[in-house]
């Protein structure tokens, strides 16, 4: 249908159209599962001392109950992206949803057993759940919206990542102390059927691209050895790579260089992930709305502006203007970090885009799995400076790989 013939207040998505009301309950509905599983992800975080004590592991063990949910998604998003393109993927949302709660109910009982590989298990399965829900998230918004808007609606369901990160770290020890520290892992898995139920009503029609064959092998295999989409993944795994080195290494900076309490630390630090719920927005509206649909200047703009901040950081040693670095440097990574999903599913054909979103998914967090332990062994050898200038020499990297990426 011409655009001028189009009802007003509608998007189009092949041939369902969705209301502006049911677009917002759709990215209402998926995001609330997604923060779900993003506090689930992360909460294990807040409550490390209890773990260590109560199962009697080190410091590496213990990180580990974080870390596996991240190697699970770069093992386990491929697969999954091929799944749902060839399958129905809000069912798969509503199977994921049914999986947290099993993973949360197993978290629950093996760590209140003391079994830390049950428990472990439990989060390999419970890493399942969130690529499915995350992978098909954002296909699923970034179909019900028209070309116009999708950045913006694809780049809000992102926003709904940080936003869990902050509640499971907040919420975290005072589920411990209220019910005993094995209670963080099904804690927010009723959040997740919340999202749900908001969700499925609003998603109808929506499971697959509509009007496009089922993808042959050779219509997967064109999106991983695509050069476009895989220069759109290098984006992705320099910027989680960034994020998680900021998130990862800061406290330690700041109590160790700075000289404040681990409390003080980890408060300021939890403002570079907090401002990304904003960030993320605001990097799909300007890619929209200022910039007519164009994709790559705001990335490239993130890069310009995270690459020198990150790598002067140590060079800053008054208090208030290290915290204004830490949050500029946070909001400029995370500029691309919802458009790039986005981005990179414009590059493919619709029958694919879940695998596609999929392959940036899984380099992505490659990204933010190896980041965290490169930057530990360069700052035990060298000192945070070094890293911090490394840090910036990969934002550079981002600068260069940008400027030469596709508009799609």
């Amino acid at each position: 249908m011409p655009s001028s013939e189009r009802p007003q207040g509608t998007v189009e998505t092949g041939r369902t159209t969705a209301s502006d009301r049911s677009g917002t309950g759709l990215i209402v509905g998926a995001s609330l599962m997604s923060i779900a599983l993003g506090a689930y992800e992360l909460v294990p975080a807040s409550v490390t001392p209890l773990i260590r004590k109560s199962l009697g592991v080190g410091p590496s063990s213990a990180g580990l109950v974080v870390s596996v949910m991240f190697g699970t998604a770069v093992v386990a998003s491929v697969p999954v992206g091929i799944v749902l393109d060839r399958t129905d993927s809000r069912r798969a949302v509503a199977v994921a949803v049914g999986v947290l709660l099993i993973a949360g109910i197993w978290g629950w009982f093996a760590a209140t057993a003391g079994s830390f590989r049950s428990l472990l298990a439990s989060r390999v399965l419970g890493g399942i759940a969130y690529v499915v829900v995350w992978n098909a998230g954002i296909d699923i918004v970034g179909r019900a919206f028209d070309a116009s808007r999708q950045a913006s609606a694809v780049a809000t369901f992102t926003a709904s990542g940080p936003i869990g990160f902050a509640i499971g770290q907040g919420t975290g020890p005072i589920v411990a102390a209220t019910f005993g520290w094995p209670a963080v892992f099904p804690v927010f898995t009723g959040l997740a059927v919340v999202g749900l139920a908001v969700f499925w009503p609003t998603s109808r029609g929506l499971g697959r691209a509509t009007d496009t064959p089922t993808p042959t092998l050779q219509d997967l295999r064109s999106v991983v050895t695509n050069r476009q989409v895989l220069l759109v993944c290098g984006l992705g795994f320099l910027g989680y790579a960034l994020y998680l080195f900021v998130n990862s290494w800061a406290p330690s900076y700041f109590a160790e260089e700075v000289h404040l309490s681990l409390a003080v630390s980890g408060a300021l630090t939890a403002l570079f992930p907090a401002v990304g719920a904003l960030s993320r927005m605001t990097g799909g509206l300007l890619s929209d709305r200022l910039f007519g649909g164009r994709r790559r200047p705001v990335i490239l703009l993130s890069f310009l502006v995270a690459a020198p901040v990150i790598a002067g950081f140590t060079a800053i040693r008054t208090v208030p203007v290290v915290v204004a670095a830490l949050l500029v440097a946070g909001f400029a990574i995370q500029l691309c970090l919802g458009l790039v999903f986005a981005y990179v599913r414009e590059l493919v054909a619709p029958e694919v885009a879940a695998t596609a979103v999929a392959l940036l998914t899984s380099i992505g967090l490659a990204g933010a799995f190896v980041a965290p332990i490169a930057a530990g062994a360069l700052i035990g050898a060298t000192g945070y400076g070094t890293a911090f200038v490394v840090a910036g020499a990969v934002g550079v990297v981002g600068i260069a790989l940008a400027w030469f990426a596709p508009e799609p």
